[in-house]
């Protein structure tokens, strides 16, 4: 393999544990906390989780090991997106079964969870491990976001489980694969498969996070890598001073990464879909801010500027909403096949004319024709349009165009509106992981381990503590239950966890509001530059800061 001169050195990082983890396995005890509930729907969970269900916070301290000593054959997957770190949490998983017991194993099974529904793994040793530690990706064993979730699904995993002797699975991944991870642990416990399920929080779009779990990994790589490009973007804006960049970054169910972004690089204009919803803003109120803010630039001879767009701020605007349920039902069962087979566009747009209230079609008029036909592209699975092909941020710069240019019609707006557009969604999912990530989704691993040795199922890694050094993390593991509440999915109550958006009280989002009218007119640009991994401990291992405003 021929390796850049960087991919060496990541090699050879050696990630930083938690204070107590660096005393060695045999100095590891257990202090368990209180009792644990669900975040809601209490009884509904409880009731579906009997096995699993209330059981104790724990946290790890330095003191005589007490777990029962045996061998331990390990599987572990990657589930659902890539996100920076993930081969540190295998790395770390790995070190600590082998510092155990040299003669533990761990399997990777392929693909995602498909890999334990087909029986398709790699076991590890240490001339593979050592290819990917401190990288980017998910390549030493790849993703997938197949769902564990049927009987018969269940009753596989368990057959391989079995096959292989093995005393755990660990699950990498988001909200929604850490609650297939609480539903297999309970059905293993259930049928005393003896087969332990551990958790490990996952994804750069920060929303699995909680008052017990500080950060999901990989949003501190991403971010830090799309704010690079971004404040890149804004100097050449600041430098040709002549073109209004738009840029949308990923984010459908919360707007984290839109956040931290304008936090790091200070733009003009930075939409929060929570925002949006709570103040139940139109699309022509949020082009009305836009337009304003490139106007006053526009006043001052500034006819450039940034914005910065999350991917899935379209579905917080209520007549947006409204819009996508309608054209759902629209085209619902053979309708679909009925609007597909009309030859022009002109016969589509009668058709949808027809169907749709007069409220909800006064908000498709006003939508650029690209933007009305990617609401008619392929539907999802379940027949739905698929929001994450909306364009959002062309949509907003063709509203801002068309309320710049009443504007000018009134006298009030002189300048030049030439706007670019941008999306960074899969530049930050496998990049190098930052400092900050590889030290913490090591910690991750290393920690699901000690959760395994000490006989813990159904529980999320949990390392907090995490804006102070590494030395001063607090690692321990939390019921996946106690994240969990009911919600309607596909016409069906299901236990989930619970998405984490942004708080409009936070500090993060309050530090953002205090400055933003500011931003919208001066050139307040920052430019954090690269990731930084050599250097001073202040620029090299700093976090994000929305974790450094939470934990002020």
């Amino acid at each position: 393999m021929n390796l850049s001169p960087l991919q060496k050195a990541r090699y050879e990082y050696a990630p930083k544990l938690p204070g107590m983890l660096r005393n060695g396995i045999a100095e590891i005890c257990v202090k368990e906390g209180e009792d644990t509930q669900s975040v809601a729907d209490q009884d509904k969970i409880k009731a579906l989780f009997p096995n699993t269900y209330g059981k104790k916070e724990i946290t790890f301290q330095k003191g005589q090991n007490t777990s029962a000593a045996k061998k331990q054959v390990v599987g572990v997957i990657l589930s659902g997106g890539q996100a920076p770190g993930g081969h540190n949490v295998v790395c770390g998983l790995y070190d600590a079964l082998k510092a155990t017991n040299k003669d533990n194993v761990l399997f990777g099974f392929k693909g995602g969870p498909s890999g334990l529904l087909e029986n398709d793994y790699v076991i590890f040793d240490d001339e593979y491990i050592d290819q990917y530690r401190n990288t980017g990706g998910f390549d030493i064993i790849g993703s997938g976001r197949t769902k564990l979730e049927t009987e018969q699904q269940f009753e596989i995993v368990a057959d391989v489980a079995k096959k292989h002797g093995l005393t755990a699975i660990v699950i990498i991944g988001g909200d929604d694969s850490n609650t297939n991870a609480a539903v297999l642990a309970e059905y293993m416990a259930a049928h005393g498969t003896g087969v332990q399920v551990i958790g490990c929080p996952k994804t750069i779009d920060g929303d699995l996070k909680n008052e017990d779990i500080e950060a999901s990994f990989g949003f501190d790589t991403a971010t830090k890598t799309y704010a690079e490009v971004i404040g890149n973007i804004e100097r050449d804006c600041n430098s040709a001073k002549k073109y209004w960049h738009f840029i949308k970054v990923m984010g459908r169910s919360a707007s984290h990464v839109a956040l931290e972004c304008a936090l790091k690089t200070q733009p003009n204009i930075c939409l929060i879909s929570e925002e949006v919803a709570a103040k139940k803003m139109s699309l022509s109120q949020i082009a009305d801010q836009i337009a304003d803010a490139v106007a006053k630039r526009a006043a001052r001879g500034m006819n450039f500027g940034v914005a910065i767009i999350p991917e899935g701020v379209v579905e917080f605007v209520p007549e947006f909403s409204v819009l996508i349920s309608e054209i759902n039902e629209l085209l619902a069962g053979s309708k679909a096949d009925e609007f597909n087979a009309l030859p022009t566009w002109a016969d589509k747009y009668a058709f949808i004319e027809k169907g749709l209230t007069k409220a909800s079609m006064d908000v498709f008029a006003i939508l650029p024709q690209t933007i009305q036909q990617q609401l008619f592209l392929e539907r999802d699975p379940h027949g739905n349009v698929q929001v994450s092909l909306i364009e959002s941020e062309k949509l907003f710069s063709a509203l801002v165009a068309d309320k710049l240019k009443a504007m000018a019609a009134e006298g009030k707006y002189d300048g030049k509106f030439s706007p670019l557009h941008h999306f960074f969604g899969y530049e930050g999912r496998c990049a190098f992981p930052s400092n900050f990530d590889a030290d913490y989704c090591y910690s991750l691993g290393y920690n699901a381990f000690m959760l395994i040795q000490y006989g813990y199922t159904g529980y999320l890694s949990k390392v907090s503590n995490l804006s102070k050094p590494a030395e001063e993390w607090v690692a321990g593991g939390m019921p996946i239950t106690k994240m969990m509440n009911i919600e309607r999915r596909h016409g069906e109550d299901k236990p989930v966890i619970r998405k984490a958006l942004v708080e409009l009280d936070g500090a993060p989002f309050k530090y953002f509001e205090a400055h933003r009218a500011e931003w919208a007119v001066e050139t307040a640009f920052t430019y954090p530059g690269a990731v930084q991994y050599y250097g001073p401990a202040e620029v090299c291992d700093i976090t994000t800061i929305t974790l450094a405003l939470e934990q002020a």
